[in-house]
């Protein structure tokens, strides 16, 4: 038996969130999640976080200098829930004894959209 898909009026609104990470040694997109996530528990607790929706959409590698990586994300959070996101993501400072710098670029209603941001 197939699962039915939910009809549009049903689904979590969600917004795309572009992101600017710099940080001093080279990441993957898993290594991205776990950053994610963890500055948003940290920030916010489990109980909270847990009503973003998070999810990584999509991970780019765009530039590399002698002093640090940089990397642009699409991120997917609920909608109503965007301050909490950028304010955690913001104050995410390390990983792995690393400096890192997390910025939002731009936001957007579909990942469409959130692409001319990259």
């Amino acid at each position: 038996m197939k699962l039915k898909v939910l009809p549009p009026t049903l689904r979590k609104n969600n917004r795309y969130l572009v992101v600017e990470i710099k940080i001093i040694s080279p990441i993957v997109k898993d290594e991205l999640v776990s950053i994610v996530w963890d500055a948003c528990v940290r920030f916010q607790g489990e109980l909270n976080s847990a009503n973003f929706n998070l999810w990584v959409m999509r991970f780019y590698e765009m530039d590399k200098t002698e002093e640090y990586y940089a990397y642009k994300a699409i991120i997917r959070c609920q909608r109503g829930y965007v301050d909490e996101v950028r304010s955690s993501l913001a104050l995410a400072n390390k990983y792995n004894n690393n400096r890192i710098s997390i910025t939002t670029v731009g936001l957007s209603g579909t990942i469409k959209a959130a692409k001319r941001y990259i």
